[in-house]
């Protein structure tokens, strides 16, 4: 029994749901997203909240229970309030800037790395941190992710660009010979 499922969803003023069919759009201040839902789940809005339940006791429409719940959640706090990522970059001569609609990565390459920031996104650097928000937050998540990739931590120096609240282990590296 899925215990996130059962949970209802509670909508945020200024957000209006609307249901119609297996099509779920949620308009909010930071602007609207949809979601085709599986026929095996059933949402409807109830007062203020927002009930998901299974229509049939599948092993794949409990699967789907949580997950639908949570995916409506998420769109439901990202167009009232939206999500946000925060990235650190260390090491000697890196430098982050947007430029226009690209996030321009000076990571030790000879070439700056130059990342387009995709539509729905804002992407800020202030120092030595990027931050990348927006209303969805697959999107938000994905696009950390590939900034992330340009220059991953390394375990010795610690140079690179990581998350915010990322721990990275350090190796003590190579001790001199006796």
């Amino acid at each position: 029994m899925s215990r996130i499922g059962k949970l209802p969803i509670q909508i945020k003023e200024g957000v209006k749901v609307d249901i119609s069919g297996d099509t779920i759009k949620v308009n909010g201040p930071k602007g609207e997203l949809s979601f085709v839902k599986n026929r095996q789940i059933e949402a409807k809005t109830e007062g203020g909240t927002i009930l998901v339940t299974k229509k049939t006791d599948t092993p794949e429409a409990r699967e789907l229970w949580g997950l639908t719940r949570t995916l409506i959640n998420n769109m439901v706090i990202g167009v009232s309030e939206g999500f946000e990522k925060k990235l650190e970059f260390k090491g000697t001569g890196y430098r982050a800037a947007v430029d226009g609609g690209k996030l321009v990565l000076n990571m030790g390459y000879n070439k700056p790395v130059e990342l387009t920031v995709p539509d729905g996104l804002e992407a800020k650097v202030q120092k030595n941190t990027i931050t990348i928000s927006g209303r969805d937050k697959q999107q938000v998540g994905q696009f950390a992710a590939e900034v992330r990739k340009v220059r991953k931590p390394e375990p010795y120096k610690g140079k690179g660009i990581r998350y915010a609240d990322e721990v990275i282990r350090r190796k003590a590296g190579k001790t001199a010979g006796k």
